[in-house]
């Protein structure tokens, strides 16, 4: 019998559930009567002719659309399959040998996986003299889809008949094994990372490639690997498994080559492993830039974010902080710290939050909190208040957003700044927040403090540099229509957050939340006539507060906005599978990551995008398009961009004929464009 082996998940109770009553089921399977034949993967036990006292058994597994099986090793969740031979005496099974496996991410657990027709072949030597053999076969296995695993089993027969005609199917299936190494290769192992060195010749391809381990507990399923060139010889480096870590004397595994498929087995053995080497372009793991230098991109990144578009809808806040900085000296440093402090604790609870989920094994990245429809709503709730108080309709009592200039109001104005600042990444940030997320929690958290303070910087100048403050404005009547002025930019950005809330959950959810405006609008309307009345406006403040709170956790399901938006690109959605086919097809490919709340992508898209002129430069060079669309959290859509070192949008990635790929500017113009498709 196959060695049996299972692992559980620790991150999603539902698959925890699922796999424990799995086991339970397997484990007990002597006592258990056997089921009726499987529903979700058929199985069906075929036997090969026999040559010079040798045959093949094969197990043909049938998945339903949806549903998939698992490799000897399945990886962080999943179960093998388990086979159980009743053959007459002197008839003996080797190893059952499987093709090469898919990967699947699901809520951050890596799983090894066959998502259509594969067959397990196991040899079997026979004695001579015997026409006909035959062979039954227990086999008990985990079906699979996204959502729930269900245990199933199957009792099936055959007959090993030594002159049977040859079947074709298994010239096909044992294609698809691995080509074993004809070499032995060698590892070396240690508390962080397990090193292997593979005998390849450098002219063997290598196309998104991964290692499979056949041992458990040895290595972080999920973690990248990472691949380098050193003449023949193939390094791969790939993280310990994070928890009880296994040792080992040996290794098996199997290589994966490129998307479609093909791959070799290897065995490894303790022994030297070379260092240095070339990376390979696609590997799983970017080389990082050192931490200064990242450091140093965080706070230009931060810096730029000043004056990105994602920025513009807050400019009324920060102009109307510029202007009371020059009230006077003390009071321009004060403020100018609360504000300081408010955006670097924004960025630093952010930062918290995404290492914590990505943690927890959620695929989120940077700006993830705008693609919570109930984040989206509560926003467009404040700017609603936020353009009301500007235009005098009520006044905060407390410290808020536009009050006569207190330090509160000020680190309360960083705080907002922060948090809807950073939708969008800007130059030098992709790859310091790219970073982040492949960094240790404290040079990640680093990294975010950085970044806040490259926004805050502007702020701190004017604070501490007299001869700054000296070129401001000085307070006056001037600065009431000034804020009237700047309620227009915070109106627009209350539409702007009304159409994504539109984008992200249809009209029905529009509607929802055009009413709760309507009603806090009315509600700040009271607080205002109180105010002015020389009256305490606690009812009305609390009930407005109430108000929106109950809005917000009582929305409704959003129901996706259906309607395809118009454009003159023809893109298709991205997918992996998409990306790997127009890959295979030589052609150019343009991967266009985007969101609708990422004003620096439609910025992008309207300048040098969704044009003629780029449209026609595409087709005549025959350039693949694939558009992913994050506005909701998309899993295979945030595994691309942490391949990529990106940590969120835009990402503009370019693959040339001869398949290598290439990181476009964040800020796009035709030009490139047109030049990259005539290249």
């Amino acid at each position: 019998m196959q060695k049996r082996r299972y692992r559980l998940p620790v991150t999603v109770l539902c698959h925890l559930m699922v796999l424990l009553g799995a086991v339970m089921v397997l484990l007990g399977a002597g006592s258990v009567p056997a089921r009726a034949a499987p529903t979700h993967i058929a199985a069906q036990l075929l036997a090969g002719p026999v040559k010079d006292g040798k045959a093949t058994l094969a197990i043909r597994m049938t998945p339903e659309a949806g549903w998939h099986g698992y490799w000897l090793n399945p990886g962080d969740a999943g179960l093998g399959m388990q086979l159980s031979w009743d053959m007459p005496e002197g008839v003996k099974t080797g190893q059952p040998r499987y093709p090469v496996p898919q990967t699947l991410v699901v809520q951050g657990l890596m799983n090894h996986v066959y998502e259509s027709e594969y067959a397990v072949l196991v040899p079997v030597t026979v004695p001579a003299g015997k026409a006909r053999i035959p062979v039954r076969l227990k086999a008990q296995w985990l079906a699979c889809t996204e959502q729930i695993c269900v245990p199933e089993r199957t009792e099936l027969a055959t007959e090993i008949v030594a002159d049977a005609a040859h079947d074709p199917r298994f010239d096909t299936w044992t294609q698809r094994l691995p080509a074993p190494l004809d070499a032995p290769a060698a590892f070396s192992l240690n508390d962080k990372a397990l090193r292997l060195a593979i005998p390849l010749p450098a002219t063997v391809p290598l196309d998104a490639p991964h290692l499979f381990v056949g041992q458990d507990k040895l290595i972080d399923y999920a973690a990248p690997q990472a691949f380098a060139r050193k003449g023949d010889m193939l390094l791969v480096t790939i993280p310990r498994a994070r928890f009880a870590a296994q040792n080992a004397e040996g290794i098996d595994a199997v290589l994966r080559l490129d998307a479609a498929g093909n791959g070799i087995s290897l065995t490894a053995k303790p022994g030297p492993v070379p260092s240095g080497g070339t990376m390979l372009a696609g590997s799983e793991a970017p080389k990082l830039p050192a931490l200064p230098w990242l450091l140093l991109a965080a706070l230009a990144g931060g810096l730029l974010l000043n004056v990105m578009p994602c920025v513009f809808p807050i400019l009324s806040l920060k102009a109307l902080s510029l202007a009371r900085a020059g009230e006077s000296e003390a009071h321009a440093r004060i403020e100018g710290l609360a504000y300081a402090a408010g955006v670097i604790i924004a960025c630093l609870g952010l930062g918290a939050m995404l290492l914590a989920l990505r943690a927890g094994g959620e695929q989120v990245g940077w700006a993830f909190q705008l693609q919570e429809p109930a984040v989206v709503v509560a926003l467009f709730a404040l700017a609603v208040a936020i353009t009301a108080n500007l235009l005098g309709l009520f006044e905060f009592s407390v410290p808020g957003f536009a009050s006569a200039g207190s330090p509160q109001s000020a680190f309360a104005t960083g705080l907002l700044a922060a948090f809807v600042a950073t939708p969008c990444t800007g130059p030098f940030m992709a790859s310091a927040m790219g970073a982040a997320l492949l960094l240790p929690v404290a040079p990640a958290m680093a990294l975010f403090a950085t970044l806040g303070l490259g926004i805050a910087l502007p702020f701190l100048a004017v604070a501490f540099v007299p001869a700054l403050r000296a070129r401001l404005p000085r307070p006056g009547k001037w600065m009431v229509t000034f804020r009237r002025v700047m309620a227009v930019p915070m109106g627009l950005t209350a539409l702007a957050l009304g159409w994504l809330i539109w984008r992200l959950g249809g009209s029905a959810s529009l509607a929802y939340v055009g009413a709760l405006a309507a009603l806090v609008l009315a509600l700040l309307g009271l607080v205002g006539r109180a105010q002015r009345a020389g009256k305490r406006a606690l009812m009305p403040a609390f009930a407005t507060v109430a108000v929106l709170a109950v809005g917000v956790l009582t929305m409704p399901e959003p129901q996706p906005h259906a309607q395809e938006e118009a454009s003159i690109i023809k893109a298709q959605a991205f997918s992996p599978e998409a990306l790997a086919k127009a890959r295979a097809s030589g052609k150019p490919v343009f991967v266009w990551m985007t969101a609708d709340w990422c004003l620096t992508c439609k910025v992008n898209e309207a300048a040098a995008i969704e044009r003629e002129d780029t449209r026609n430069a595409f087709e005549k060079a025959g350039v693949a398009v694939l558009r992913g669309d994050w506005t909701r959290r998309d899993p295979a859509i945030t595994r691309y961009l942490t391949e990529q070192g990106a940590a969120g949008v835009p990402l503009y990635v370019w693959y040339g004929r001869n398949g290598r790929a290439e990181t476009l500017p964040q800020v796009l113009t035709p030009a490139l464009l047109a030049e990259k498709a005539g290249g």
